[in-house]
């Protein structure tokens, strides 16, 4: 008798499975290859700005970091985006546990705005 009940108890596991089966694999590919694009997204806005510095059209980042650094007073920094079609960087500080936002122009290096 008590394979009685342990019979529908595995025929429910099994369907189970089958269908927890498919939907991890698909969730576990749409997580894997969301880091893949932005990895692409990255690289290639690594590469604008490594083209722009070497043709000359903006200066190089560290000179630009060393004079955003200069002016925030202490934030730590956190990242940095970079806009081809302008030639401006966009920092990413935080400072007191607030996210601080600065522009700053890729030919000059100056400052053109904050935001927090």
């Amino acid at each position: 008798m008590p394979f009685a009940y342990a019979m529908p108890m595995m025929m429910k596991r099994k369907s189970l499975t089958r269908f927890l089966t498919p939907a991890i694999t698909a969730a576990l590919a749409m997580a894997l290859m969301a880091p893949a694009a932005d990895a692409g997204n990255r690289r290639d806005e690594q590469d604008a700005a490594r083209r722009a510095m070497l043709d000359g059209q903006v200066m190089p980042f560290a000179m630009i970091k060393r004079r955003v650094d200069a002016a925030v007073n202490g934030a730590t920094y956190v990242g940095s985006e970079f806009n081809p079609s302008a030639n401006r960087y966009r920092l990413k500080y935080v400072k007191d546990g607030k996210v601080m936002w600065v522009d700053a122009d890729g030919r000059t290096g100056d400052i053109i705005g904050m935001a927090r």
